[in-house]
């Protein structure tokens, strides 16, 4: 009865149309195209469900791998070199995962800006072939997939008396890193990564106008002080042969802990962006510019104050010093919290970031929502304080605490980009709100149209 062939006389006068053509009703036949048509929808929708849920599984699976082999190898240790062991590992790959969580988190925030109609990379100056979010998405599993894949293999090999191939380990991935960087083939998206190269360029010599891409990567560079101090430590202890020996407890070596290297790397992204700010008051001969330079210029008491604990008594350290070193990091706090909530972003349209052009879920809980206004700016000025904190001289060998106060830094800076560049966005679709050229690189663009033009130029010819 259903899906059968449905019998009629042939000269039924019913089953005609004009033209005297038969129409004959087989009910099978269609119901089987139906089917066949409805099965290869389904199968097109589920094969790429089906596929990114092996893939999850896949690296899922890979991370538990990774973390169980790890955990048993320092348990494998004695209790005598767990602990050093343990600083060292964390020393060598604490920096590479704490950027891969920094690229984790800016592909948050362009899924966010691709969701709410911000054209970031308008503001950025970036060509048509410039990374979305999946592609650096993609670039942060890679990138989390070598590394701890690298430092498994050093825990393993460590643990099991392999001591020379351990050590090994943190220097090819240090240098995989910088050949894949700098390597000059069409592989491993080479546009973005010279536009990346080009930025740092123009960061270390502020010669020329400051794009926004220029002073937004530099204040990147801010958050990360830590991780570059301890990238030059990493890379300190590799080229005096210092991977995988006791080293490590020697404070006064070339790479120990007292080194007077750290806070001269710690208080360099301050001074690039010191720097940067008195070129754009060059440029502008905007007041707001001498100011900005003045709140970068308060972190560097901060960082020196705190290294003079290495090299004086410990009275006059307490009495003296800690008091001054206390009020910088005051004045240093609050400077850049009311920056930021001032000048950076603009509170007349703080939460318009979260309106998506489709609504869903995420937009619902944040887009207006006053909860919204007290949770940005009140963690922002506690993360302030905790970052500034964190340059204290005490916590340097407080490895977990710092790491701790370095994520949440992170994150203070993702949650700081939304809306950073959603304002200016807004000042590039509404020119007479603009009183900056810092924060309107639409202006900037105006005022010194020869220096930007040949920016755009290079960044369209590079193809990012």
């Amino acid at each position: 009865m259903f899906g059968g062939v449905f019998s009629v006389p042939v000269n039924n006068p019913h089953l005609r149309k004009s033209g005297s053509r038969l129409i004959i009703a087989n009910l099978e036949e269609n119901d089987l195209k139906n089917s066949s048509m409805q099965l290869g929808t389904i199968a097109k929708l589920r094969s790429p469900l089906i596929l990114s849920s092996l893939k999850v599984a896949l690296y899922v699976g890979g991370l538990y791998v990774c973390g169980k082999i790890g955990w048993e190898s320092v348990m494998k240790m004695g209790l005598d070199t767990r602990e050093l062991f343990f600083y060292e590992t964390f020393l060598y790959y604490n920096p590479l995962l704490l950027i891969t969580m920094m690229v984790w988190l800016w592909g948050v925030n362009l899924w966010v800006f691709s969701r709410t109609g911000v054209d970031y990379a308008a503001i950025f100056y970036l060509g048509p072939d410039h990374l979305s979010h999946k592609e650096i998405w993609k670039c942060a599993r890679w990138m989390t997939t070598i590394i701890l894949t690298s430092m498994t293999a050093y825990l393993y090999l460590y643990s099991h008396g392999d001591v020379s191939l351990a050590a090994s380990q943190p220097i090819v991935l240090y240098l995989s890193a910088v050949i894949i960087l700098i390597i000059p083939f069409d592989i491993f998206y080479m546009s973005s990564r010279y536009y990346l190269l080009w930025t740092f360029w123009r960061i270390l010599f502020p010669v020329k106008t400051v794009s926004f891409s220029d002073f937004f990567l530099a204040d990147i560079l801010t958050s990360l002080s830590k991780v570059l101090s301890d990238l030059e430590r990493s890379v300190c202890r590799m080229v005096h042969r210092q991977v995988a020996t006791v080293a490590w407890f020697e404070a006064d070596s070339v790479c120990g802990s007292h080194s007077a290297v750290i806070p001269l790397v710690l208080v360099l992204p301050y001074l690039f962006r010191l720097f940067q700010c008195i070129r754009q008051y060059k440029d502008s001969k905007d007041i707001a510019n001498i100011w900005n330079a003045g709140k970068y210029l308060t972190a560097v008491p901060v960082i020196f104050l705190s290294a003079l604990k290495y090299f004086i008594d410990q009275d006059t350290w307490t009495y003296s010093i800690q008091p001054a070193w206390i009020l910088s990091g005051l004045a240093n706090t609050f400077f850049s919290f009311f920056w930021d909530v001032l000048r950076d972003w603009d509170l007349s349209v703080f939460t318009r970031i979260f309106k998506f052009t489709k609504p869903n879920l995420c937009s619902h809980l944040l887009y207006g929502r006053r909860w919204v206004y007290v949770w940005v700016i009140g963690s922002n000025l506690v993360l302030r304080w905790t970052w500034t904190y964190k340059l204290s001289a005490h916590l340097r060998n407080n490895y977990i605490t710092v790491f701790i106060i370095t994520l949440l830094e992170i994150y203070r800076r993702f949650q700081w980009a939304f809306f950073r560049i959603e304002n200016v966005w807004y000042k590039i679709n509404n020119p007479k709100r603009t009183t900056s050229h810092q924060t309107n690189p639409v202006s900037l663009q105006n005022d010194n149209g020869g220096e930007q033009e040949k920016l755009l130029a290079h960044s369209h010819s590079l193809g990012v």
